[in-house]
């Protein structure tokens, strides 16, 4: 016990200390944050004596420092943005940020104010510093700040520009000076936050987006154009005659501050060739390769086990490390000649080349039938080996592939999806075709083609979602519902293609909710019920995943699932009986309902036997699931105890009463 209080206390601390860290906020939330993180410092005090403290801590107490925790994490990451966000953002969206901050102000007053401070070993001066702390709490979450109203609109009318109107350069000049954007490392940083919000958001990134991105662009063209030797290295501005001799010359040549985003997280270098893995953080490709030839089969700075080892380029930062280097006056890194395009270039004979262009030529031609032909032969060359792939795509047939999958042949249309899935298996041809626009092409074939295409677009989406931030593109793309209706009504290879897609999709947190509202869990449950049971592997796969999230636990409760469930824990393969463990685990939490309906349907002894003999994941879920039932079941004895003695009582009150009367 006294080691769960030093844990749960020292994490306290560890989390206040990381806020400490966390500094310049934005101006347009800066006067609230750091009265935020002013006042979470103060809490320190409190963290130490208790941890230096030998007493135990009250139950209540210890349940309201949990809830304290949640509520830290969740100030850390709100004033980690209000430092590292993108600064248009907090001005188009300064409500919804407020709106949250109020949120977590009154999430950290309620978790304080639960905490018995009479029943801790602190000192007066701390409790009363915590007291203090508390009703500042109180009064910041009643009051509401108004937005900056004026700074709002004028981004947004310069937004609502139309774009053959040169804005106002009063205006631009302005705005870029509200918002601090006036210096290439501060462009670049907004241009960063922008990349991450579109990477992380989890869902459509919608208006939001598209309007920072637009605003963005504007004042950057700007800013750029009034200031043509903007961050410039000091030799190249103002040359003059040499003032302050040789330091002078040696503050000039100063070489800049790489930002760290631009670094390798191996080697700490700018990076000249970056690339993204499974996890999706980015490498310089030589060194993530050398980490991977060397066997690791982990993501050197998340340790999370890679899905794939595969890479793909990261175009977005190799384009603002190209950028970074021309405004800072250093030659662009190039890419080393050893890598793939020029290597594999090579490997295919001219004969071969010209057999290629010949096909590209035809389906050019406006002809259907060349179309088709030709469509059919790339998908057999594509298909055949890597060195056709990596031809075909450097010949530029994607964007034309991606053209015919509108066409109304079917036929045609099934070559072209298909050779697209063909050429995505080379890792470098995946970037090529999402930003092809392919995405929402291959989508509608997936929801009008013919059985075959539908199932080859179900599979080409899986191959790209392969790449993480690919997950996010197809997931906004509308790709999810009719990937469920294949889920549901294809042959058994177009069932098998849709799950494997739906899978991947949903490993990200935001496609989750996607997939519950198109229908899937119903789906899954009758592929686990169905008579033959060939899906069974897949759908609870799924399930296992969409568990955990809110939306999908209650739509899996709502399927009567505990009772296949149950079944699938006794009697299903290694890998079905942890996966259903997880999913009941994630029923379970907080539901008693659930418990007692598995309780009732004999769920104790197969997950004894689990604990003991299942997978190392399957017998973490079965030793979870066993603590809540063994609480739960103590909690019914301790109930049903009460109750008798109750009745006892009552009987023994009868007989005087009777008397009474």
């Amino acid at each position: 016990m006294e080691d769960e209080k030093g844990v749960l206390v020292q994490s306290l601390i560890d989390t206040v200390n990381e806020i400490s860290t966390i500094s310049d906020y934005r101006g347009t939330v800066k006067k609230q944050y750091c009265n935020l993180a002013r006042r979470l410092k103060l809490l320190t005090p409190m963290f130490e004596e208790i941890k230096e403290s030998k007493e135990a801590i009250p139950e209540e107490t210890s349940k309201a420092l949990v809830s304290l925790k949640e509520a830290l994490a969740s100030a850390k990451e709100l004033l980690r943005f209000g430092s590292e966000g993108s600064k248009i953002y907090l001005v188009l969206e300064r409500g919804e940020i407020m709106t949250k901050f109020y949120e977590v102000t009154a999430q950290l007053e309620q978790a304080l104010s639960a905490i018995s401070y009479e029943n801790l070993d602190i000192s007066d001066e701390v409790k009363e510093q915590v007291e203090l702390v508390l009703s500042q709490f109180r009064r910041a979450k009643g009051r509401v700040d108004a937005p900056d109203v004026e700074l709002y609109e004028e981004l947004l009318s310069l937004y609502n520009k139309n774009n053959d109107v040169t804005p106002d350069p009063a205006v631009l000049r302005g705005l870029a000076e509200k918002l601090q954007l006036m210096g290439i490392a501060d462009l670049t940083q907004e241009s960063l936050a922008l990349h991450e919000m579109v990477a992380s958001t989890g869902g459509d990134p919608g208006e939001t987006i598209e309007k920072m991105s637009m605003l963005l662009k504007k004042i950057k063209d700007f800013v750029q154009t009034e200031n043509p030797n903007l961050d410039a290295p000091l030799k190249e501005k103002n040359p003059g005659p040499s003032q302050g001799g040789q330091a002078s010359s040696d503050r000039n040549h100063k070489a800049p501050v790489i930002p760290d985003d631009f670094r390798c997280p191996i080697s700490l270098e700018l990076m000249k060739d970056p690339v993204i893995v499974s996890t999706g953080q980015t490498y310089e490709r030589s060194c993530i390769e050398k980490w991977l030839e060397a066997g690791h089969r982990t993501c050197p700075k998340t340790q999370q086990t890679l899905t794939s080892t595969a890479v793909t380029p990261n175009y977005v930062l190799r384009s603002l490390i190209a950028q970074w280097c021309e405004a800072n006056g250093i030659e662009p890194p190039k890419r080393p000649s050893s890598s793939r395009p020029s290597k594999t270039s090579s490997a295919c004979s001219p004969a071969e080349r010209t057999k290629i262009e010949i096909l590209l030529c035809k389906l050019t031609s406006g002809s259907p039938e060349d179309q088709r032909s030709a469509a059919g032969e790339i998908r057999l060359l594509a298909k055949r080996n890597a060195d056709n792939r990596v031809a075909i795509a450097e010949a530029g047939a994607i964007p034309l592939l991606v053209g015919l999958l509108s066409t109304p042949d079917s036929r045609t249309q099934e070559h072209a999806v298909t050779a697209l899935l063909n050429l995505s298996i080379c890792e470098d041809n995946k970037g090529s075709i999402v930003s092809s626009g392919a995405v929402p092409s291959i989508v509608h074939v997936l929801r009008i083609g013919s059985m075959e295409a539908r199932e080859n677009a179900a599979a080409t989406l899986f191959s790209l979602s392969v790449i993480d931030e690919n997950k996010v593109t197809i997931g906004a793309s509308g790709a999810i519902p009719p990937l469920v209706t294949l889920l549901s009504e294809g042959t058994q290879r177009g069932k098998k293609d849709a799950a494997t897609a739906l899978f991947n999709l949903c490993i990200y947190q935001g496609n989750k909710g996607k997939a519950v509202r198109a229908g899937v869990v119903p789906t899954l449950m009758h592929l686990l019920t169905e008579p033959g049971g060939g899906m069974v592997d897949e759908a609870l796969a799924i399930l296992a995943i969409l568990s955990s999230h809110p939306e999908g636990k209650a739509a899996i409760g709502a399927a009567e699932a505990v009772p296949v469930l149950v079944e699938v824990i006794g009697n299903g393969s290694p890998r079905n009986r942890e996966n259903a463990a997880a999913v009941l685990v994630h029923l379970c939490a907080g539901d008693q309902q659930y418990l007692a309906e598995a309780k009732e349907l004999g769920v104790m002894g197969p997950l004894v036997d689990l604990a003991q003999n299942g997978t190392d994941r399957g017998k973490r879920k079965a030793a979870q699931l066993l603590e809540r039932m063994s609480r739960f079941i103590e909690q019914q004895k301790q109930a049903q105890v009460q109750t008798e003695s109750q009745s006892q009582i009552q009987e023994a009150r009868l007989p005087s009463n009777a008397a009474d009367s």
